[in-house]
Formats: structure tokens, sequence, C-alpha cells
């Protein structure tokens, strides 16, 4: 386990936990532990579901900026390879994640819970991506994930600006997609991964590679995309129990073992 991130397994739900206080910057040495934890629950197999949490009070506020002032163009030409790496990692993680926001996700804070497959944010929750008040723009995938998310108008509107969002403004325009009260999130968020502890671990794993993959490309290639994930998985124990399961009992009566 990293110093300031953790991985934490309890029912087949892994939490990767951010612990930074009070704010959680993403700072060099955060990104790298990240990157581990990411790297670590795609691999395990008792981790069926992730959720990425800050703690009750704050996500993440965004990068060190500390540490980046006195930075140079090599400095940063190197760094951000490190830090896109890290956050590439945690949007790959093969098995369905949530992002379990609470206070401020600013920034790459912002752009980390952009890697989730799904964002749960706390009534109290501030949203955005402030890179440009500091003269910069976003360098973790602000740019690319986020009009892939809510459109390219909308994410202009918030790059260009800095402004921040409410929990309210961001589920109106699909950048979160719950809100909850503060001390709910994490156990919304649970709730949410708790589907997919007993499910059919190489579908939902064929079915996020396929949308993640396909909205990178054409519908053409993407519907190949999917027709080759759809045929692999007729190899796997979980669709001959998942159909045989279905025509004795019924739909959702199936106990896949996870092969």
């Amino acid at each position: 386990m990293g110093e300031f991130v953790k991985l934490e397994v309890e029912d087949g739900i892994g939490t990767i936990r951010i612990d930074r206080p009070p704010l959680n910057p993403l700072s060099r040495q955060v990104q790298g532990e990240l990157l581990s934890a990411a790297i670590e629950a795609s691999a395990r197999k008792d981790v069926r579901a992730v959720i990425l949490y800050g703690g009750p009070k704050v996500f993440a506020a965004g990068a060190d900026v500390k540490e980046m002032v006195d930075m140079s163009y090599a400095d940063m030409a190197d760094g951000s390879s490190a830090l896109q790496a890290a956050f590439t990692a945690v949007a790959q993680i093969t098995k369905p994640t949530a992002a379990a926001v609470t206070g401020y996700a600013l920034g790459a804070g912002l752009e980390l819970a952009l890697c989730a497959d799904v964002r749960i944010a706390g009534d109290n929750a501030r949203l955005g991506q402030p890179e440009i008040l500091l003269g910069i723009i976003p360098g973790a995938g602000g740019t690319q994930r986020l009009p892939r998310l809510i459109g390219s108008a909308k994410a202009k509107d918030l790059i260009f600006t800095g402004r921040f969002v409410d929990a309210d403004e961001a589920l109106r325009i699909g950048l979160v997609d719950q809100v909850a009260p503060p001390d709910d999130v994490y156990a919304t968020a649970r709730d949410w991964a708790a589907r997919f502890v007993d499910g059919a671990s190489h579908a939902l794993r064929a079915a996020k590679a396929a949308i993640d993959h396909g909205l990178e490309t054409d519908l053409d290639t993407g519907l190949e995309i999917e027709r080759l994930h759809f045929t692999a998985l007729f190899a796997t124990e979980d669709r001959t129990i998942g159909m045989e399961s279905f025509i004795e009992k019924g739909p959702g009566k199936a106990k896949f073992v996870g092969r």
C-alpha cells in the first residue's frame, strides 16, 4: 500500500482511497500510488468492482500546484506523461468503477473522477476545471474525457471559464450520474458496485471494453469490436451457466463463477 493511496477490499469491492488531508492534492507521489492501486485492482480476482474515494469531506482539489510552480518545460514534458499514465490506468481498470465524490473535485481531481464509469456526488460537491485561471489547460484528460461525457460546448464552457458547478448543475449536464447527501455518498457507491460482485465478470469486462473502445472510433469499427467481444464470450463458462439458467429458471437467477 502507498502512503497516500490505499486499495481496501471488502466483499468483492475494492476502494481506491486517497488520503492526503486536508484537500487530497494529487502530487507526483500520489499519481504513482494511484497507478499502482489501479493495476492491482485490475489484477486481483477478489475485486469485482471498484470505488474511487477521497473521504467524507473532499474528493481531490486538484494537482499539487506548489509542486508544479517551479517546474520547467523539460520537467513537465516528463512529468505529464507520468500523470496521464496514472489516470489512464484508472480508466482502464477492467471492472465497473464508480467515483464517490464529496466536496471539491477540481482540476486533476475532476479528471480522476472522469476516469470512472459513473460518478456519484454529494449535494455539497463542487466540480470544475479551473486550470485556465492558472494560465494552463487540463493535462490529465480533461480536454478529452470531459467533452466525450458532456459534449464539446459544455466542456468548453467549463474549461474556458474555469468556473465551478454545484451538484445540481453537474447532474443536469450529465457530469455526475447521481446525487446523495454527503454522508451517504460512499454507501450509495457501494450499493451500485455490489450489483456486480456476483455478476458475469468476463461479460462485464467485455461490455466495458466494447463501449470504451467503440467510442474512440467510427461506427463500423465499433460494431466489429462489439461482434468480436460478443462471440468471444461463447468460450466462457458463465455464458453457458447464464443461458441454461435462463431457460430453466428465467432471467436473473444465474450463479456465475467468473470463468
